[in-house]
């Protein structure tokens, strides 16, 4: 057991609430949905998640299909989910999530034109 302090369900939704809103908790672990719009970006998202899982060392469950990525978190050796699951669905919202075309700066975003489409934002 790695000793960590696991959350109650109770717990578990009402951090979801205030800190991952997208994210739901279901069948022991905390998930989130990415919507793609097709196989190129399920696959860069799927290598997104990887790339930041490993340099965690803390390693989800991916489910995916040609329009989605199904993440699933919890600490097997804990028995439950802890922080490390939470801070690694951050990290992932963050990163995934990102539209830098919605903020001010440089970088423009990927562009609205239905040939570039990438996520699907909700």
């Amino acid at each position: 057991m790695s000793g960590a302090k696991t959350y109650s369900d109770d717990e578990v939704e009402a951090r979801l609430a205030g800190e991952l809103p997208k994210w739901r908790l279901e069948d022991g672990a905390i998930r989130r949905r990415y919507q793609t719009h097709g196989w190129k970006a399920t696959l860069m998202v799927i290598n997104t998640v990887g790339h930041l899982s490993e340099a965690a060392w803390h390693h989800p469950d991916i489910a995916a299909s040609f329009p989605w990525v199904e993440v699933s978190l919890n600490t097997h050796d804990a028995g439950g989910i802890t922080d490390k699951d939470f801070e690694l669905a951050r990290k992932i919202e963050d990163v995934v999530a990102w539209q830098p075309g919605a903020e001010s700066g440089a970088l423009d975003g990927t562009p609205t034109d239905p040939r570039f489409a990438y996520i699907k934002y909700d």
